[in-house]
């Protein structure tokens, strides 16, 4: 994959941040199918089948079990640590990483919140938690947000905005067939497009750029906003690069607002990637001067245009 790809790739819509997340519609029927020997009520639940969710009661015997171990205030009873054996993969993955205790749920947008709602109240909250420690940790630690997203996706894999959550957090870990096939999922649930550049870019990262031409030919395209389209043109124009295209890269490029008056990212960032094909292209003299324009309206300095402006002065003399 071509060391550009990392400039080029879209932003995440926001999924596996799910307080910033909202408008996903709630989910058709279908999605996963419950585990084979799930009870009715696990697969009601969204439980591991085969066995008790720590988030479940058993209120039999008053909080002790049969074997007279002493229950926990709520009811729970829970087999003493030195009985217990190594958990397995599944159940690791079902209790996910620790949730800190600042961590509420209250975070979530309220549109993400309102998806939760047909869950059962203690499964909705834990799920929420689940969701909302993920937003937290996007950023700084993708790979144990994705962890959380996978705890959530156990108990609840038939929420559209769970498995969206899923795929957006499995992208920003580099887990790109993971997150294809969950945003893939979320996609058949809610009938959303707004996934498509993404998913586009997971194509890229396999090794399939004519996939994700494909899917930028799209008709939902059309209708994108601006800042969509934008990440749209940007994958597509990394896909022709893939495939050493560097012609119809530019093209793809020069489509785009590249002179709008907008300092918001997504302009930089097709700045960016305009000046950063120039290059490739040798082109260097049109490259140094798009880099000088990128860097104007960077405020953020979330490109390298300035040091790569220089590199490039330096060069041509």
């Amino acid at each position: 994959m071509p060391e550009d790809r990392r400039s080029q790739r879209p932003a995440s819509r926001g999924g596996a941040k799910p307080p910033a997340r909202g408008g996903s519609k709630p989910p058709a029927r279908g999605g996963s199918k419950p585990e084979r020997g799930a009870s009715k009520s696990d697969q009601r639940d969204g439980k591991p089948a085969g066995r008790d969710s720590r988030d479940s009661r058993d209120t039999r015997g008053g909080g002790r079990s049969a074997a007279g171990g002493r229950g926990s205030r709520d009811g729970d009873w829970k087999r003493p640590r030195e009985e217990q054996g190594p958990r397995t993969t599944d159940q690791a993955q079902y209790d996910g990483p620790p949730l800190p205790d600042e961590v509420t749920g209250q975070e979530l947008d309220r549109a993400v919140a309102n998806q939760l709602k047909g869950l059962p109240e203690k499964l909705a909250a834990r799920v929420g938690r689940h969701l909302a420690a993920a937003g937290l940790l996007i950023d700084e630690d993708p790979e144990t947000a994705y962890q959380h997203t996978l705890a959530a996706r156990a108990r609840a894999s038939r929420i559209a905005v769970v498995r969206e959550a899923v795929g957006e957090a499995a992208y920003a870990a580099g887990h790109y067939a993971e997150a294809l096939a969950e945003l893939r999922a979320a996609k058949r649930m809610n009938g959303a497009t707004g996934y498509i550049p993404i998913m586009a870019d997971c194509h890229r990262a396999l090794g399939n750029p004519a996939q994700s031409l494909k899917l930028a030919k799209s008709p939902s395209v059309a209708n994108f906003l601006p800042e969509a389209k934008a990440e749209m043109t940007l994958v597509e124009a990394g896909a022709r690069r893939d495939m050493g295209q560097l012609d119809a890269a530019l093209r793809t490029l020069e489509l785009a607002p590249l002179t709008s008056n907008s300092r918001a990212a997504w302009v930089v960032r097709l700045r960016y990637a305009y000046a950063d094909t120039l290059e490739a292209a040798g082109r260097e003299s049109d490259a140094l001067a798009w880099f000088h324009r990128t860097h104007a309206i960077d405020s953020e300095q979330i490109t390298d245009a300035a040091e790569r402006a220089e590199l490039l002065e330096k060069r041509i003399g």
